[in-house]
């Protein structure tokens, strides 16, 4: 089942999705990729009153779910902070406010309904969850402890937990199969009375209920505690400890937490600009993206996940829930350019581990280092675009660093970097790189984007080679990239002015592609300090916007690239920003130079891609990885760490263009 996440919170343990509604779409402990351990978690009222207005006798319209599209909803994250505010209102005259927030120091989530209603209100409310503990739909073994008030459910070392205050007055425990109420706890709300069965096995769910009674402007209020551990007798502890904390101060410590972390980010005059012909908040966005990248990091071993898994069944992708090399190196250089180098020098260990004995890195990975899902198992399949990148951002890492610093991460990453120019070397003896999968993961050939990568990434691995006394190889990785940049202008630039985006089928391949604008970033292949090479990327900027523009929401965005079927062939936030990056570079280029007309121009006009891009945002400003053609709403995986890794260095440069 695809699950549109709307917002995204949690800790170092816990990571939890939202709906727009506030219904609990994922819930991942220990990792950011696993487990994920709910299938629905979600409130419903109970009342005679639903069944009155319209008419109805069935026991199922008595039930008014919260994730109803008949509920009008509002929702938002709190300030700079993870803690989620979500408001509904019906129009029958009842209003939901939910605070959602995650414990700073355990994997626990805090949910604080507060439900209101124009006039006097009578009825149920039932807390309904199916929960698939250990990521598993079976064996699974779930009971209510109603003496603690707590309901468990596990599989294995996977505990979960939910309580409450107040305490439930009812339950019910059985297993999820049919639409009996006997059979089904969803179905046994339906009559306003739950059967308080304690235990079952297999595939089960659970409903709490409580008695709701509301005099006008005088609101019921209920919070729900779910945690996880991996045993049973940490799980009670832990619940037993969160019911007894403030929710308040809980939420007080999150934002205090996050005001905290983003204080160390690089300053940046531009947030203190009036003169902006902006009508978004770049403080806003740029914190907001910040922090999704930080929740997008797996603190236990380095890597990032490219999206919260929406997806898990892989019914119409292949899922986002895993670290990517080339993704994972554009938001850690990210980081890193932000403030947070921590986050960076952290993934290159990972990469060390997660480097294959052949020097190369594999299509994608659990977070935990071992090998994902994979389509590409074969040479001819491989992305050899993955090593290019991790070389290039390993050596823009290293030449961040000084004294101490430096001689320790080189000692540590030499073998890996030796071994990683080896491969691209082999992949690329005879010119252009030998057959691959491209950044797309669709096609089989040779690309622009990848061989641009090998450039950049043997570019790297000689300097840091010319520093560790390897002279002889620094001298042959830089002079077969730069044998490899003069065969890339020469075989793939075409005479309408821009690169083709490779070779198939031993033709070349004319299709516009926005990964070509991967030539100027991040693999500095063309720079817009030469006046020739600028020129040649003033002629892609023109292609990529005349070829692969998409108008929605007051402007466009830019698609992957010409008869793209993927999702409708929408416009996507990376390529956007992409065009939007090339521009600034341009610009800030242009600006040393003297040419500030010029400069302001382009300035300009990636500001408005910039603009377009945050119009595509969530209502809680999450960027995603694309936005709908049809309708300008974010669309698919959401969010996308690669888009707010984008951001990120959009505004940076912005602000870079600003000081001078």
């Amino acid at each position: 089942m695809i699950r549109n996440t709307n917002a995204i919170l949690g800790n170092s343990e816990l990571m939890v999705t939202l709906g727009k509604r506030g219904e609990i779409l994922g819930f991942f402990y220990p990792r950011r990729d696993y487990a994920q351990h709910v299938e629905e978690s979600m409130m419903c009222i109970y009342s005679d009153e639903f069944t009155e207005s319209t008419d109805s006798d069935s026991n199922s319209d008595r039930l008014l779910w919260m994730n109803s599209s008949r509920w009008e909803y509002v929702q938002k994250y709190t300030s700079d902070s993870y803690n989620v505010a979500t408001r509904l209102k019906h129009d029958n005259g009842l209003e939901v406010s939910i605070l959602d927030s995650v414990h700073p120091l355990m994997p626990a989530l805090t949910r604080k309904f507060r439900i209101s209603s124009k006039h006097d209100f009578d009825g149920k409310l039932f807390y309904y969850s199916s929960l698939n503990a250990g990521d598993m739909s079976k064996q699974n073994t779930c009971y209510c402890d109603n003496e603690e008030y707590i309901v468990v459910q596990y599989w294995q070392d996977y505990h979960l937990g939910l309580t409450s205050l107040p305490e439930f007055q009812s339950w019910q425990v059985s297993k999820i199969f049919g639409s009996s109420w006997w059979a089904n706890p969803k179905y046994d709300m339906e009559d306003g009375a739950l059967q308080n069965n304690r235990e079952d096995i297999g595939k089960p769910g659970f409903a709490l209920g409580w008695d709701m009674h509301i005099k006008k402007h005088e609101p019921f209020e209920v919070t729900i505690f779910m945690g996880a551990s991996n045993n049973k007798s940490s799980l009670y502890r832990k619940m037993r400890e969160i019911r007894s904390q403030s929710i308040e101060r809980i939420s007080e410590q999150v934002q205090e937490n996050c005001v905290k972390w983003l204080s160390r980010k690089k300053p940046l005059d531009i947030f203190e600009k009036d003169d902006l012909d902006l009508n978004i908040s770049l403080l806003e966005i740029y914190n907001r993206s910040l922090l999704t990248l930080k929740l997008l990091n797996e603190p236990s071993h380095g890597s990032f996940i490219a999206s919260p898994e929406f997806d898990p069944a892989f019914e119409m992708c292949g899922g986002y829930g895993f670290c990517w090399n080339r993704d994972a190196a554009e938001i850690a250089s990210a980081l890193l350019n932000s403030g947070y180098p921590e986050y960076t020098g952290k993934f290159f260990r990972w990469c060390v581990k997660t480097q294959l004995p052949d020097g190369s890195w594999f299509q994608r990975y659990w977070t935990d280092g071992r090998h994902g899902p994979s389509w590409s198992n074969f040479n001819s399949t491989t992305q050899i675009d993955e090593t290019g990148s991790t070389l290039h951002a390993i050596g823009k890492y290293y030449e961040t660093l000084e004294g101490i610093d430096r001689i320790d991460f080189i000692e540590q990453m030499w073998v890996t970097v030796l071994r990683g120019a080896e491969y691209l070397i082999k992949r690329t003896r005879n010119g252009l790189h030998d057959a691959c999968m491209d950044l797309w993961e669709t096609h089989v050939g040779t690309f622009t984007y990848t061989n641009a990568s090998i450039f950049a990434g043997l570019i790297q691995a000689a300097r840091i080679a010319d520093d560790y006394d390897q002279k002889e190889l620094a001298g042959r990785w830089k002079e077969h990239a730069y044998n490899l940049k003069e065969q890339i202008l020469n075989d793939l630039w075409t005479d309408e002015g821009y690169f083709a985006r490779g070779i198939m089928h031993d033709r070349l391949d004319y299709t516009v592609d926005a990964s070509i604008l991967g030539t100027v970033t991040p693999f500095d292949l063309l720079s817009p300090h030469d006046p020739e090479e600028r020129n040649k990327i003033y002629s892609l900027i023109n292609t990529i916007e005349n070829r692969l523009k998409i108008e929605v929401n007051d402007h466009y965005g830019i698609k992957r690239y010409e008869d793209d079927q993927y999702i409708n062939g929408n416009p996507w936030i990376v390529t956007t920003l992409w065009l939007s990056k090339t521009m600034l570079m341009l610009s800030h280029a242009l600006q040393k130079e003297g040419d500030f007309d010029q400069s302001r121009q382009f300035r300009s006009r990636a500001i408005s891609l910039i603009q377009w891009s945050v119009k595509g945002t969530t209502d809680t400003g999450l960027l995603p990885e694309q936005v709908d053609k049809d309708h300008g709403n974010p669309a698919w995986a959401i969010p996308l760490g690669w888009s707010c890794a984008l951001m990120v260095d959009n505004i940076i440069l912005l602000d870079e263009i600003y000081r001078n």
